[in-house]
């Protein structure tokens, strides 16, 4: 815990706890596969249906963006060069790193993670190949039923996942109109979505704030590195049911986003951004300050 907490190095916990470097590695490990083991299906367990509905609730009252089950995003985890790793950890910003892959509710909270896909790799590789993302695209995370948006009886909409520019737009996952020449309401509709997609900006800044060692390359094996994200995570899940959220605690971060690549939505998400969009426009879905806001 007080490398999690600190990130003090190997050197400064053997001088600390009078134990070897090679063993305050190994304790590490040890201890944060043993969060992980215990926390996980506590405090992170895959929603059912009826979960997916209270999420969204909470999306709805603190986002205002109705049939939200979650927000999605990529940071890079700074780390040394593994051993024989070539050049498949070294990220656009030329340092090494892996991936960790999040997706949140509106509480801050993680509610799936992936962590250790190279850091080369875009947000859109990271997510096609986790697990989560075959799941979506597979109709396997059970979300509701379509459902109709608040105030209105037709059409009955999705549930949906909000990321940035860096995923491709489908019917379960929506993101940001390209930033030329947009109309008013395709505006407004980005200005709705970062309003929900922020919250994952903020659990990144909380987790980086609570658990130090992120602020700082980390100096461990590559499996003992990715163990230690993975413990911090079910930690911040923890800390967040027991304490609840500081919002000082997510104003600034160490961890850095992927940089935004080119991918391409399919025809049924873009029919389903329209329809929100034109709902964020009628007076039903509008927003008293929005217009000021954009």
């Amino acid at each position: 815990f007080r490398y999690l907490g600190t990130g003090q190095s190997l050197a400064s916990l053997h001088y600390a706890f009078l134990v070897g470097k090679s063993t305050a590695s190994i304790i590490i490990r040890e201890t944060c596969v043993a969060i992980w083991d215990a926390l996980h299906a506590a405090v992170m367990a895959q929603p059912h249906k009826e979960q997916w509905k209270e999420i969204a609730d909470v999306f709805q009252q603190t986002c205002q963006f109705p049939n939200c089950a979650g927000a999605i995003d990529g940071k890079h985890i700074r780390i040394k060069k593994p051993v024989r790793s070539g050049s498949q950890y070294y990220n656009y910003k030329k340092y090494f790193s892996f991936v960790l892959f999040a997706m949140c509710d509106a509480n801050y909270s993680f509610r799936y993670i992936d962590v250790g896909s190279y850091g080369s790799r875009s947000d859109s590789a990271v997510f096609a190949h986790s697990k989560f993302g075959k799941m979506l695209q597979n109709k396997a995370l059970d979300l509701p039923e379509h459902t109709a948006l608040p105030g209105t009886t037709s059409p009955a909409m999705p549930f949906v996942f909000v990321g940035d520019e860096a995923f491709a737009l489908g019917e379960n996952l929506m993101r940001p109109y390209s930033s030329r020449g947009l109309s008013l309401a395709r505006r407004v509709f980005n200005y709705r979505l970062t309003r929900a997609r922020r919250v994952v900006e903020s659990a990144f800044g909380i987790l980086a704030n609570k658990w130090r060692f992120l602020h700082t390359p980390i100096h461990l094996k590559l499996e003992t590195a990715i163990s230690a994200v993975k413990a911090a995570c079910v930690l911040h899940n923890f800390v967040r049911a027991r304490d609840g959220y500081n919002f000082e605690d997510s104003l600034t971060h160490s961890l850095h986003s992927h940089r935004p690549s080119v991918v391409r939505g399919h025809r049924q998400g873009a029919a389903v951004r329209e329809h929100f969009t034109a709902y964020f426009m009628s007076p039903r879905g509008a927003l008293p300050w929005q217009l000021e806001a954009i």
